[in-house]
């Protein structure tokens, strides 16, 4: 299986991003897994939430293919423990998903079409996190999710 991680905006926090670099790196032992960074849409100011929405939503979709499994990074999404986010790893590999897609949307979350395509959502805290952050979180997260499955050190319960 092969993982994606699709952001919108560039991380221009540099000890944010030699994290992000760090992590990514870790990964890359366990998977294959590649960060695609959409650049910002010019010109924000002059569109509406809703157009920017859309608009982000017709780049995001076109970096996904027709047999890649979507999961969006969603504040209503389902919350799981570090422990179940690897369960559920698992239960995807085992399920022949070829690409699983995960996605963090801009700043004012999905476009319908996004949503419509998306086979599930995932929350990873009730709280709010900036989107560079969320980047770091999540690839650490996945990271830990392949220690646990392979009974390393890292994670203690």
């Amino acid at each position: 299986m092969n993982i994606k991680l699709i952001a919108i905006g560039k991380t221009d926090n540099k000890a944010l991003q030699s994290l992000i670099d760090d992590y990514t790196k870790r990964l890359s032992f366990y998977i294959k897994f590649d960060l695609d960074i959409i650049p910002d849409i010019k010109n924000v100011k002059n569109l509406s939430e809703s157009q920017q929405k859309e608009k982000e939503g017709e780049l995001i979709l076109s970096k996904i293919s027709p047999t890649d499994q979507l999961i969006l990074l969603d504040e209503n999404g389902k919350n799981f423990s570090s422990v179940g986010f690897s369960e559920e790893l698992q239960k995807k590999m085992n399920s022949g998903v070829k690409t699983l897609v995960f996605v963090i949307g801009g700043p004012y979350g999905f476009s319908d079409m996004v949503y419509s395509k998306a086979q599930g959502k995932i929350s990873l805290s009730l709280m709010t996190f900036s989107h560079q952050m969320v980047r770091l979180f999540f690839i650490e997260q996945l990271y830990r999710g392949f220690t646990i499955l392979r009974n390393e050190p890292y994670h203690h319960q």
